[in-house]
């Protein structure tokens, strides 16, 4: 039982020290937009994007400075798969309880 809250104390500071690459954040220009691999980065810290961007005048959901094609599709790829695999994971679950 001592091991769950020191998880989720390192998971939760491992999202902060991470999160620091918010789209927006002024590390991506249009000489040196976002690519693919942020794009996907970008995705997978969208919903925490969004929360922050609540709050913090220079942080976006997603990068206005990216090379477009490429960025979205990592960005979509990232959503679709974040958000896919919580569904598949709550099914999982259900079905569990159910059996």
């Amino acid at each position: 039982m001592k091991q769950r809250p020191l998880t989720i104390t390192l998971l939760f500071s491992m999202l902060v020290l991470l999160a620091g690459c918010f789209p927006g954040g002024g590390h991506a220009t249009p000489a040196e937009p976002a690519g693919f691999f942020s794009g996907i980065w970008h995705g997978w810290i969208a919903p925490l994007s969004l929360i922050v961007a609540l709050f913090a005048d220079g942080v976006r959901v997603y990068e206005v400075h990216n090379t477009g094609w490429w960025y979205d599709l990592g960005y979509y790829i990232a959503i679709i798969s974040g958000f896919g695999s919580i569904s598949l994971l709550r099914g999982k679950k259900q079905k569990a309880k159910q059996g």
